[in-house]
This record gives structure tokens, sequence and C-alpha cells, in this order.
């Protein structure tokens, strides 16, 4: 049996990786549940999964977890540097799915120990790119993409033969604003943005939909994990959600990986890697589905894009700025704070004003992410004004 361990396992991500192992309990066995806050939904997995730990990040949080496992077996838990020490654990394979920069430290310390890492938080290669694979090459860890996009790349680019491999095409949907106007969509409400069209994600991610900046990420994830430059990276507007996305070859050749937009598939990819896991998903129907569209995405209405084209070009911190103001912001926006239209605005004004210093550490990578989050947050309190 493998072993597993899955950081942020209340989210989505976390959950439907659950679902899999659930499906396959014969094939893994559980090392640590970790979670944010939501110590209920952790006890009740932890509960039905036995894990040999359960951590949660909130410390606040401790005794209902103290509690809430007790007589159970299973050791308990909390704060920051639990959760690191949770992913140094020896595993199989660990599940990284705790969203946004919170991330780094524990996947960073589970990759510098050799551990082949899942890999569903998108924003560690966005903050510390450099730093991740650093850490890959010294320890030998595999590092699975997770995201729907960049696992049907890592299906079918053929590593032997790097120089026949024209661009990489990362397909999104265009979120639910794909037919706004730009004054429809300067005034969207949380409500309306976190209603994707064909994906069940969590809220951050689905603003990062709706703004198309997670398309950005996925930029800079994908030039980071596949070694390419960020001209050889296009991205297509493809509303259904079927074509993952596709590697474009010299001779003409594009290989693409479609399946139906379920989390599950990937995530059992990654698990069962190098073997394919039976998953119950729907089964992908082209004769129902009938046909499948393409268009470029409106850099006008979509200005996240162009802003991560540019943090890449950039390079040194610049991505590192890129993500931590657009975590201030897509919360900003999420608490009614600030109007979905100035999203774009901070992570812009966060980028022209802060200098992004080539950060060759941890430390230095948090620091620098504390210091565009301040700066964020200057530029939240301005615009709500």
């Amino acid at each position: 049996m493998k072993s597993v361990t899955i950081l942020g396992s209340t989210g989505s991500v976390g959950q439907s990786t659950l679902d899999v192992v659930r499906y396959h309990r014969d094939r893994f066995s559980m090392e640590a549940l970790v979670a944010g806050k939501n110590v209920e939904a952790l006890i009740r997995d932890a509960r039905e999964f036995r894990p040999r730990l359960a951590v949660i990040a909130d410390p606040s949080a401790y005794a209902a977890l103290q509690d809430g496992l007790a007589g159970t077996g299973i050791k308990v838990a909390a704060g920051a540097a639990a959760v690191v020490a949770a992913a140094e654990r020896p595993v199989g394979i660990l599940m990284a799915a705790i969203v946004g920069a919170a991330g780094l430290a524990p996947t960073l310390a589970a990759l510098a120990r050799g551990t082949d890492v899942a890999f569903a938080n998108k924003e560690v290669l966005v903050c510390a790119g450099d730093l991740v694979m650093q850490t890959i090459a010294r320890s030998g860890a595999a590092l699975l993409p997770v995201d729907s996009e960049h696992n049907a790349i890592f299906q079918v680019f053929e590593r032997a033969g790097r120089a026949a491999i024209e661009k990489i095409l990362l397909t999104a949907s265009g979120g639910p604003f794909r037919t706004w106007t730009r004054d429809a969509m300067a005034t969207a409400t949380p409500a309306q943005a976190v209603a994707h069209p064909n994906w069940s994600m969590g809220a951050k991610i689905s603003v990062d939909s709706a703004t198309m900046m997670n398309k950005g990420l996925e930029l800079i994830e994908a030039h980071y994990l596949f070694a390419l430059p960020e001209p050889q990276i296009e991205i297509l507007i493809h509303p259904q959600s079927v074509v993952h996305s596709a590697v474009v070859y010299c001779d003409g050749s594009v290989l693409a990986q479609l399946g139906s937009p379920d989390m599950r598939t990937p995530i059992a990819y990654a698990l069962g890697w190098p073997e394919r896991l039976a998953v119950p998903v729907a089964k992908l129907d082209l004769v129902a589905l009938g046909s499948l569209t393409f268009e470029a995405p409106d850099a006008a209405r979509f200005p996240a894009l162009r802003l991560a084209r540019q943090a890449l070009q950039a390079g040194g911190g610049a991505p590192t700025l890129l993500n931590a103001a657009n975590e201030v912001a897509v919360a900003a926006f999420l608490a009614h704070r600030l109007p979905f239209g100035a999203i774009a605005e901070v992570v812009a004004r966060v980028l022209a004003t802060v200098p992004g210093q080539v950060p060759d550490s941890l430390e230095a990578v948090l620091a620098l992410d504390a210091e565009a989050r301040r700066a964020a947050a200057v530029l939240v309190h301005r615009l709500a004004a």
C-alpha cells in the first residue's frame, strides 16, 4: 500500500483526493491529514480515514481537534510548525493542496526530504519556482502536477524529444465572465464570480478563474514545470473544458488530453503514477458533446494575463509580487471591500512600485511576499475609500 499525506484535506482538491482514496482503500493508507481552520471537517475525515496524524494550522482549534479525536489513537497537533513537520513525515506521496503562499514552506519541506509530491498549489511555483526546482534537483523528488492543464501536458509531453516541441497550449474555460462586457465585470459580485460554469472549486481559485489570473499563474507554473520560455506557452479559451491542454510538435502533431471536467481524474493519475487508477467519473461522450470550440483570450477584458506574462518576463521576484498582491486583492473582493474591476489594478500597481529582487531562499521569498502584501493592503484601503 502507498501511504498518503494530504495538505489541505478539507478544501475542494483535498476532498476530491479523499474520494479517490476512498475508492481505492486497498491501495492507500493515510499518514496525515492537514487542514487550515475547518476542524469539524478534519475530525470527520480523520475518523473515517484513520491517519496516524491530524494537524490543524489554526492553533486556536487545537483543543477542539483533541476532543474530537479523543480515544481514536490518532495523534493531533496544531500550528504552522506542525504543518511543516507533517509534510516531513516519511510517506509514499504527498498531496500539496494548501491554497496560496501558505503552502510554500510545507511543500518545500516535503520535496527537500525527497518525497514525491502531487502538486495542486500553483502559487508555490509562482512564488519560488527557482527555489522549488533547485530543491528537486538536489533531492530527486518527483513533482506531479494536479492542475488539470499541467496534468494534461505531463501526460503527453515527450521529454526525450524536447527539442521537437514547438509550444504548449494551456486551455481555459473563460470563467463565468467570458462573455461579459468590461463595464458589467467591473461591478460583479463575489457570488457571481465564484459561480464557475464547469468546475467545482474553492472561492479563491474561482475568483482567479473569473479574472483569468489562474491562467496567468498557470503560465508561470508551466514555465518551471516544463522548462519552456514564455513565448512557447500559449493560452486558448475553450468553454467546454474537455481538452485540458495540448502540446504542439514541430512535425505538426498536436497531442492533447481530453476528459470530463472532474478533478478526480488528474488526482488519480498523480496518486497512481506511473500506473493509471480507475475513478468513478463521468466518461467523456464525444458524440453527445457534438462540438468543441476555441477562441483567443481578450487581453483588454482580462488584464491579469498581461500582468502574468509581464512578471514572468521580468523574472526575479516579480512573480512573487504578482501572487501576493493577487491574494490580497482577491481576499478583499470576497470580503466586499474591493470591486472586481480593481483586482488587476492592485496587482499592476504592486508590480510597478515594489522592487522585485531575486529571492534566493525561503526566508527571502517570505520577506518579499510580506512586503508585497503590505503594499497591496495599502492600495486596497485607498481604492475602497
